[in-house]
């Protein structure tokens, strides 16, 4: 169902999963601020993108840049409808190896950012009665990490329950809060930073035999997005090929 007139937000918007949701929700006709640290990538990535959107820089960890990006978005495009937390940094260091700097940075761009920007747009959704947040985890916070870092895997276990936490609190004001976790997509990491022998023993332990594509990912946000996922909240989506089913 068409998103004509929504107002949506996705933050992380310059990296692969951002950018995915991004295209995703512009063809389902929402007007579309991608929030991103890099901005000069966010630039160059504008220009093919059809419909109407805007890119504002923003690092997510910072309250106070949240609180101006939020305003100079609702200046341009008016009320935020819909916010895709999908900034996100990684790390694959275990705990021994995880310093404090490291640590922190992780936890305060991917729980504190969607946090932040939550917060934010949350006041606004509940007086209209209406309101879509998509929170994007991950299967590490399931699995105690596998391949991920401590930090990482911790913070999107934090996120989920912030997740949680949020549908319950606004479910009464007719907005939904819901989770993506999804597990080997195929970004540069995955495509670029493996070798060759990591990704075949990578996909044998999944059961579709296959890594998960940006548009599938997207997929799964633009339900939770859309008009007729209104009874879903409190919901974490797995997208992972069957790798962990609970």
């Amino acid at each position: 169902m068409p998103l004509n007139g929504k107002t949506a937000v996705v933050t992380g918007a310059a990296g692969t999963l951002g950018f995915a949701a991004v295209r995703a929700l512009i063809e389902d006709r929402a007007q579309v601020a991608l929030v991103d640290v890099d901005a000069m990538r966010m630039d160059s990535m504008i220009r093919f993108l059809r419909g109407s959107s805007v890119a504002v820089a923003c690092d997510v960890s910072d309250p106070s840049a949240v609180r101006d990006a939020c305003r100079k978005v609702e200046k341009l495009l008016g009320p935020v409808d819909i916010l895709v937390n999908a900034a996100s940094i990684g790390s694959t260091e275990k705990a021994e190896a995880t310093v404090d700097l490291e640590w922190r940075r992780v936890l305060s761009v991917n729980l504190d950012g969607a946090f932040h920007w939550s917060r934010e747009v949350i006041p606004g959704m509940k007086k209209r009665g209406c309101g879509r947040i998509v929170n994007v985890t991950s299967l590490a916070s399931k699995t105690g990490g596998a391949d991920a870092g401590t930090a990482f895997a911790t913070s999107k276990g934090a996120v989920a329950a912030l997740t949680l936490t949020l549908a319950r609190e606004v479910a009464p004001f007719g907005v939904t809060v819901n989770g993506v976790a999804p597990a080997y997509v195929k970004t540069p990491a995955l495509t670029e930073h493996m070798t060759e022998p990591q990704r075949r023993q990578i996909l044998a332990q999944i059961p579709v035999g296959r890594f998960c594509e940006p548009e599938e990912f997207a997929h799964a946000v633009r339900f939770l997005c859309s008009p007729l996922a209104g009874f879903v909240t409190g919901e974490i989506l797995d997208v992972n090929g069957g790798l962990h089913m609970d």
